[in-house]
């Protein structure tokens, strides 16, 4: 917890100009003696003659410490501690994680050069969470699709595809943060990125780049556009499901998110901007990229398959069976629903059908072999011999 200014300048002025020694510093403003010893050695101030230095029994060890916090600058005060300890050091392990904290060297703050890109050369991409929605039994997170174009800043928040198809063509470079649908391991400059991925940028010719871990940095015009999102257009607004929501963000980003001044240009809005920006990006290709969701999935006796949080219905025929399954008709997005194609539906129970009315004929021939010619004339005048067969055998 940061020390209070005014704190900070009674402490100074008691221990300067009325000399007072820290303890007494400390018992009158009631904050810890370290609190005051802290105030004291940021401020770079000499010691005042005549006020006492008590010794601490860290002294000793401090050029050691020093040495291994330089080598070693994120070492945890509990293993210094430990390696103290072996070299004799008596004191407590709360007291000389104070100490640590006071003597360990502080990161220095780094500057970042300003990135500035041409018109369609560069876009930035990343999700955002918006918390959770209760769907019928099923609680999800609601999560955005975030695209920004660089030099515009105009954003875009439904999915690659899309965002390409309402601007009209695609920038040459996107940028990825480290999340596992762009890249699914990296290590040092090797990165191995999504094959999902891969095939889209393929298609639409454009280069992923993923930035560097921890780098925010790389992509500040996506992060500061969703801290605008979750500012201008998220907090308070009311919808009445999903799909209503998704209307509402694409009508946003089309109009007051373009109402934004353009920092690229001071003179331009970011809807002026961007259709400036439209030309230079890359054509898009004559098809769209295929996007539905495919998923390995096995089948059981029944033929049923789960798929997210639902089941879906497969033909009867691909039971116990791994299949491939492409989810083409509208997202469920309840816990629990069974969405069944009527055709699947209907071809079992026909084949159910069939199936009664042959073990009726065959166990009646079986008990009376004589009723086979029977069955073969009554078959000939299209007679239904399910029924003739149960009849005959009540």
């Amino acid at each position: 917890m940061a020390t209070p200014p005014e704190i900070e300048a009674q402490i100074l002025r008691y221990y300067h100009a009325e000399r007072w020694r820290i303890g007494t510093i400390a018992a009158q403003l009631h904050v810890h003696r370290d609190t005051v010893a802290r105030v004291l050695a940021q401020a770079g101030l000499p010691a005042v003659p005549g006020v006492l230095h008590r010794p601490s029994a860290i002294e000793p060890y401090l050029p050691f410490i020093g040495q291994t916090l330089k080598q070693f600058p994120s070492l945890t005060a509990a293993r210094l501690y430990a390696m103290g300890r072996e070299r004799g050091y008596g004191g407590r392990p709360d007291h000389f994680r104070h100490l640590i904290a006071r003597h360990r060297p502080r990161r220095a703050a780094q500057a970042y050069l300003r990135l500035r890109t041409l018109p369609g050369e560069q876009a930035q991409v990343d999700w955002a969470h918006f918390g959770h929605l209760q769907i019928g039994r099923a609680r999800r997170p609601l999560m955005g699709f975030v695209m920004v174009l660089s030099w515009s800043r105009q954003i875009f928040l439904r999915g690659h595809v899309a965002a390409f198809e309402a601007w009209g063509g695609a920038a040459r470079v996107a940028l990825y943060d480290n999340l596992k649908s762009a890249v699914l391991e990296r290590r040092g400059d090797a990165i191995r990125l999504h094959p999902t991925l891969l095939a889209l940028a393929g298609h639409y010719r454009y280069e992923p780049r993923p930035v560097a871990p921890a780098r925010g940095n790389e992509k500040g015009r996506v992060e500061r556009s969703i801290r605008h999102i979750r500012d201008a257009f998220f907090a308070g607004r009311r919808f009445a499901d999903l799909d209503d929501l998704n209307a509402q963000a694409a009508a946003w980003c089309m109009a007051d998110a373009g109402e934004r001044a353009c920092p690229e240009d001071a003179s331009l809005r970011v809807g002026q901007a961007f259709e400036r920006e439209r030309d230079p990006l890359l054509s898009l290709p004559a098809t769209p990229f295929v996007c539905e969701e495919v998923k390995a999935v096995s089948v059981g006796k029944s033929p049923y398959v789960r798929f997210d949080l639902h089941d879906d219905s497969v033909p009867a025929t691909e039971v116990q069976r791994t299949l491939s399954v492409v989810a083409t008709h509208a997202r469920s997005w309840d816990r629990g629903e069974v969405i069944e194609v009527k055709q699947h539906v209907q071809d079992l129970v026909d084949s159910k059908r069939a199936a009664r009315a042959h073990r009726d004929t065959d166990r009646l021939v079986s008990a009376a072999p004589a009723c086979r010619d029977l069955l073969r004339q009554a078959a000939e005048r299209g007679e239904p011999l399910g029924r003739m067969a149960r009849a005959l055998g009540e």
